[in-house]
């Protein structure tokens, strides 16, 4: 594994992110394909053997069953200074706006759920997971600072933004002196971006399926629109892996890492990781790389970078917290 600074912090993580969306209870949640505690461990336990030292979960996710998950796993298999550990908060709800609940006090309540679930003091990373519309941007810099300050989050970072939404609140927290974001996760291009093998569509050759490819209607609504487009890439990627003696995923994550930091990467099967690791040490050449990109087409924004506008802020979100107590 080879390791890397995130963003101007001094985070030292691992070129690959396990991503913990998959991980959580299938019964309570948003997803119907996540994997249950054992074999998550499991995943988690192999993923440190590898060398990852960095996890990207959220208080959304499977209403907290996946901080929960990664906790417990991380507590019994590593030492808390040996990790590094990102988490999610979500916009204010219809209900926090009405009960006059400010932005920094649902930072904080949101926060201290997340460490609750996880069993932790701190997380090293806090991700303001989507631009909320409704809450002026003060208000969230100010009270990620307290937290900051209060020793209970090392550092910020943002997701689903815009450009100028970062360069924002950057500037508007080096004018008050609040705590900067350092990392950007976003759709697919990022630093720590999410969707790193499109649902699994970059992993896969044509006619492989997995359960979530069957139950994940939400990856399928940010990607079968495009699907003749993408597939001539994927064919790419398995025409490489074939003629390299590697996996689709090698391929398609080595290309990623001559972009980004270190992609978030989803694993519910103990291959997943295996691969992603691997991707690691796998160089493409330049040929290879203008292979991989030459046929692609600039995409519509999909997802929750689509989908959270300011018009549609008081509907109900991708993420939710469900019925954990806050």
């Amino acid at each position: 594994m080879r390791y890397e600074k995130l963003g101007m912090s001094e985070l030292n993580v691992s070129r690959i992110c396990m991503g913990c969306m998959g991980f959580g209870d299938a019964s309570n949640g948003q997803h119907s394909w996540t994997i249950d505690e054992e074999h998550s461990r499991e995943i988690i336990r192999r993923g440190l053997e590898l060398g990852v030292n960095f996890f990207d979960t959220a208080i959304g996710y499977q209403n907290g069953t996946s901080e929960q998950y990664l906790g417990r796993a991380l507590k019994d298999f590593t030492s808390r200074d040996k990790v590094v550990v990102a988490t999610k908060f979500l916009p204010r709800t219809n209900e926090e706006i009405e009960a006059g609940i400010t932005g920094q006090q649902h930072i904080e309540r949101m926060l201290n759920k997340s460490l609750e679930n996880l069993g932790m003091d701190y997380v090293d990373l806090y991700i303001y997971h989507m631009w909320d519309h409704r809450t002026p941007i003060y208000d969230i810099l100010d009270g990620l600072n307290r937290m900051v300050k209060a020793g209970k989050v090392r550092y910020v970072g943002i997701s689903n933004c815009f450009a100028y939404q970062l360069a924002k609140a950057n500037a508007l927290a080096e004018k008050e002196g609040f705590a900067k974001f350092v990392s950007v996760q976003s759709h697919y291009i990022a630093m720590t971006p999410y969707s790193s093998l499109a649902g699994g569509r970059l992993s896969k050759h044509p006619g492989e399926t997995s359960k979530r490819l069957e139950e994940d209607d939400y990856a399928r609504l940010k990607y079968d629109a495009t699907a003749g487009q993408d597939n001539v890439i994927i064919q790419r990627a398995a025409e490489l892996a074939e003629r390299r003696g590697v996996s689709m995923t090698e391929i398609s994550l080595a290309w990623l890492l001559t972009k980004v930091t270190a992609p978030v990467v989803g694993a519910t099967k103990l291959s997943h990781i295996e691969g992603a690791a691997k991707a690691v040490e796998l160089e493409l050449s330049e040929d290879e790389i203008h292979y991989l990109e030459e046929p692609y087409i600039p995409h519509r924004l999909v997802g929750v970078m689509a989908q959270n506008t300011a018009a549609s802020s008081g509907e109900s979100h991708v993420w939710t917290t469900g019925k954990q107590k806050i």
